[in-house]
Order: C-alpha cells, then sequence, then structure tokens
C-alpha cells in the first residue's frame, strides 16, 4: 500500500506518540516538541518517516538530531527525502 500525504488520524497519532518513547531525555525533549508543533497537521507519510526514524538507537537518533552524524553515517539505511523532511522538522526550536 503507498504512503499517502493524507493526514494522519487521532488514532494513528496516538500509536505513533507511543512508538515515539525514548529512553533519553534529550531524545524525549525534540519528540515532544515536535508533537507540539505539527500533531495537527502530520501527514501519514511525515509520520511513517519519523517511525524510521525510532528504529534508530537512541545515541544514533541523537546525533542525527544534533547534526553530529548524518543520515548516511547511521546502521540503518534512511537517507531519504522523506526522513530528511521529518528529521528537519524535529530540529526546528532546538
Amino acid at each position: 500500500m503507498p504512503v499517502t500525504d493524507g493526514l494522519l488520524d487521532e488514532r494513528g497519532l496516538s500509536k505513533l506518540k507511543w512508538r515515539c518513547r525514548r529512553g533519553l531525555l534529550e531524545n524525549d525533549l525534540f519528540i515532544e516538541r515536535f508533537f507540539k508543533r505539527f500533531s495537527d497537521t502530520l501527514t501519514i507519510r511525515q509520520a511513517t518517516a519519523l517511525g524510521l526514524l525510532m528504529d534508530l538507537s537512541d545515541n544514533d537518533l541523537l546525533d542525527v538530531q544534533l547534526a553530529r552524524k548524518s543520515l548516511a553515517q547511521v546502521a540503518i539505511p534512511l537517507d531519504r527525502e522523506d526522513v530528511h523532511e521529518v528529521l528537519s522538522m524535529l530540529r526546528l526550536n532546538c
């Protein structure tokens, strides 16, 4: 099934928020700000990309959010346009 740009529904958003719980406070702060800013406008495509970022270890996730590593430098192949978009969204207000 292709990923669409339709808005994420309330159930999907709730599941995504649960999926995004992290072990490092710093990651949680990035994610909390992300949801405060984008919950109402988050698309299914963006939610899927965020889910891919959540497959990273806590340390790798923090490193890419702080630009200490690029997406090409992490173990999971995430050098994709949609993941770059969501990463930019996560970095807002940092």
